[in-house]
């Protein structure tokens, strides 16, 4: 296999489509959570209380998936430089990890 700077760079849009459906997944269940807060504080109906529960703790692993996702771009930009350091098995290394970050 060749391993070249080319192959870490092509994670680099796969990592920024993740990242924005995250964003947007996040988005909307935050909106969706303001929501139930007000619908809650007029009908008080512990229902809601479970929904917002169940939605916040989506948010929180959205969150997490999102810093991987960071993580892993940083490792992938840190296997670029050992590419340019000349530190292939290290840089091989730290592609991987990214990839399982991602």
């Amino acid at each position: 296999m060749d391993y070249t700077i080319a192959t870490p760079a092509l994670l680099f849009s796969a990592i920024t489509l993740l990242l924005l459906a995250y964003t947007n997944r996040f988005l909307a269940l935050a909106s969706l959570i303001r929501n139930l807060q007000a619908q809650y504080q007029e009908e008080k109906r512990h229902t809601f209380l479970d929904q917002i529960k169940n939605l916040r703790r989506r948010i929180y692993y959205i969150r997490n998936m999102q810093l991987l996702a960071v993580a892993s771009i940083f490792l992938c930009v840190f296997s670029m430089f050992l590419i340019f350091a000349h530190k292939l098995p290290l840089s091989k290394a730290t592609f991987a990890a990214s990839m399982i970050l991602l």
